[in-house]
């Protein structure tokens, strides 16, 4: 097949999902072109059958904004024309389940292009339900030919606030490369990070207000009171003050490092003790994912996806949001016991190449897509 690609080249769990499935493509002999106004930030080496397109952004001055909706899809159409794509597979409905539209019709009746939209999220819960864009939402939705959302709870809520039905949407969840994380092939530098006996928790996340930063630090203060520990701080974003500003409050500025983004997040997983994910929401949860992937114990709240992804008192702990005090007593307690903690860590490594390992949920993808193909699966 051929197929195009487009995604939000920033950090974040939809875009790193988005192009794994491509290059995992690639190598099953697929062609993959990537259509983006930048190269996705995982898509850092040369893939053998991997191309990618940036969107060329023109400016006018009757135009207040520059259009980026309207140059994707008239790339979209370029390039489906010059490379004679199968289907076009685009992650997030707004804009470019909107701009694959705009590129089928421009390509006329004859062309039998597919577009497939997955669906990770905010996309449906936040900016969907925006006044201004929860029309274009619905519309984009009910004109892909194929629909996937990346948890059960997502596929709910799509329904309950867009009226789809419920078997238009396919659940493919998220996935790992389990080898990717295997803590004994990895470099673990704790010395680098930690003094001696500390344990590391960490955090991993675009540190916006959902991801509920304070309450991180809260949790690791509760936690840094029972045992010698450090928080592990990784990513960036609007709230990350907020994180050094709770730290100060608590007193606790000197047990905490923030890192910045990091291109290689597999090599801190294999440090870690403790995985901290106490966020208001999650359709998925791909970071908690990926902890597990490292025999990482993860701590986070039962709401969306979650639950799907945490197996509750078997690969991690979880509690209601702002239960602060529940987190880190749960947190500590594994800590502290080492035979819990080994337990915790092998079942969430296992789980997480069960469920979602990377050969599972790409055969999907490749089912999926062949069914969307043939003329099957079609929204109502």
């Amino acid at each position: 097949m051929k197929i195009g690609i487009t995604c939000y080249p920033t950090y974040g769990g939809s875009g790193a999902v988005a192009t794994e499935l491509g290059i995992e493509l690639a190598r099953r002999g697929h062609e993959v072109h990537f259509i983006s106004y930048a190269q996705p930030f995982r898509l850092q080496h040369f893939v053998e059958r991997v191309y990618f397109h940036e969107v060329e952004m023109g400016r006018y001055p009757l135009f207040e904004h520059p259009h980026y909706s309207l140059a994707l899809a008239v790339a979209m159409h370029e390039v489906t024309l010059r490379e004679g794509l199968d289907l076009l597979h685009v992650h997030y409905a707004i804009p470019h389940a909107t701009s694959a539209w705009i590129a089928k019709e421009m390509l006329g009746p004859r062309n039998g292009l597919r577009i497939i939209t997955t669906l990770h999220g905010t996309d449906i819960t936040l900016v969907g339900q925006e006044k201004s864009f929860w029309e274009i939402t619905r519309f984009s939705i009910a004109k892909s030919d194929g629909i996937t959302a990346v948890s059960e709870f997502l596929r709910r809520e799509t329904v309950d606030r867009f009226g789809v039905p419920e078997s238009a949407i396919e659940v493919v969840p998220n996935f790992v490369d389990p080898a990717l994380y295997r803590r004994d092939r990895l470099p673990c530098r704790k010395q680098a990070l930690l003094r001696p006996g500390e344990k590391l928790v960490l955090h991993i996340s675009n540190f916006r207000p959902v991801k509920r930063i304070r309450d991180v630090v809260r949790i690791f203060a509760g936690i840094a009171r029972q045992l010698p520990s450090r928080l592990v701080l990784v990513g960036d974003g609007p709230d990350r003050a907020e994180a050094i500003a709770e730290a100060e409050i608590l007193g606790i500025s000197k047990r905490v490092s923030l890192l910045g983004k990091q291109d290689n997040v597999a090599e801190i997983l294999a440090c870690a003790d403790l995985f901290l994910l106490p966020s208001q929401s999650e359709s998925f949860g791909l970071s908690a994912l990926e902890a597990m992937a490292a025999g990482v114990p993860v701590i986070a709240t039962a709401v969306g996806g979650l639950p799907e992804v945490v197996e509750h008192g078997v690969t991690g702990y979880l509690a209601p949001v702002g239960a602060v005090d529940e987190m880190a007593e749960a947190g500590a307690g594994l800590l502290r016991d080492p035979e819990r903690w080994t337990a915790a860590s092998r079942a969430a490594e296992a789980l997480a190449a069960e469920r979602f390992g990377v050969e599972k949920i790409v055969d999907h993808y490749e089912r999926y897509y062949g069914t969307v193909l043939a003329g099957g699966t079609a929204p109502a």
